[in-house]
């Protein structure tokens, strides 16, 4: 394929200007990046998964009060067109979050002593 019909097979890009977070205190919040969910048994906590397309990734858990801010990122996109949306959320200091981590149970393997 020649350049010329790889330039007229794509579309236009939009683009969307930077909006500066509204009047957030950088000293009280801390930026999380990750992919927005629901959380499945309460309304006010969401879920940010950090590598969505990664079998070795880990979530946050955050109340929704928590977060002063939240930005859109671009997405992610696997080559099988997958895509998933990504945001930039702030949460307060201090604030509870939980991390998870994933992993599967095995016995660890030990050393030989020689």
């Amino acid at each position: 394929m020649s350049i010329i019909n790889f330039l007229k097979l794509k579309e236009k890009f939009e683009i969307q200007s930077y909006r500066r977070p509204r009047d957030i205190d950088k000293n009280n919040y801390i930026p999380f990046t990750g992919s927005p969910r629901k959380h499945p048994r309460s309304t006010n906590k969401i879920f940010l998964i950090v590598d969505p397309f990664s079998p070795n990734t880990l979530y946050y858990e955050f109340r929704i009060e928590d977060i002063g801010f939240a930005e859109e990122q671009p997405n992610i996109t696997t080559i099988d067109g997958d895509s998933v949306p990504m945001a930039r959320i702030w949460v307060k200091k201090q604030s509870v979050g939980v991390q998870c981590t994933p992993f599967i149970v095995d016995e660890i393997p030990r050393p030989k002593i020689e």
